[in-house]
């Protein structure tokens, strides 16, 4: 069963269920999906699917720190319902060991020595996580410096 077979399911079940907030939130994601196929003029593959989903999921994280910030908690707490909604349709994320170690594979691979090689790095690297599973993009970036300044670092002292 593919994930959009999975979400159209769960969309009639909550109907009939008549929990209002779940096929809300499935409606707009329908609503995105439709448009992304219309803007493609094709079906969307099951990664596309996915990407969709995690873009939602991003517009509802950015929606609940403007609520915060706003001093608006009940539409957070509103917006943090449908971001978990959301996520259950997502792929388990890769730990952050197992994140580190890929990285680590990936300077080596590509012979990164600075923070210049930054771009170099993250084209190889987001094609491997998409394969695994998924990753927070500014946690892979962040992990990406980190570990760039470490080669730097230990690059300075070994001269």
């Amino acid at each position: 069963m593919t994930l959009r077979q999975r979400l159209s399911q769960d969309l009639k079940g909550a109907q009939l269920k008549k929990e209002e907030l779940r096929v809300s939130v499935l409606r707009l994601l329908f609503a995105s999906l439709n448009n992304r196929e219309i803007d493609k003029r094709t079906e969307l593959t099951e990664e596309e699917v996915i990407e969709a989903i995690i873009f939602e999921v991003k517009k509802r994280r950015e929606a609940i720190a403007a609520f915060r910030q706003g001093n608006r908690p009940a539409l957070a707490e509103k917006e943090e319902k449908e971001r978990l909604i959301l996520e259950a349709y997502l792929p388990q994320a890769i730990s952050e060991s197992e994140l580190r170690g890929i990285i680590k594979e990936v300077i080596e691979a590509t012979s990164a020595q600075t923070i210049n090689d930054l771009g170099r790095v993250m084209k190889e690297l987001m094609p491997r996580i998409k394969k695994l599973g998924r990753a927070e993009g500014h946690l892979v970036n962040s992990l990406v410096k980190e570990m760039l300044a470490e080669v730097l670092n230990s690059n300075l002292s070994e001269n």
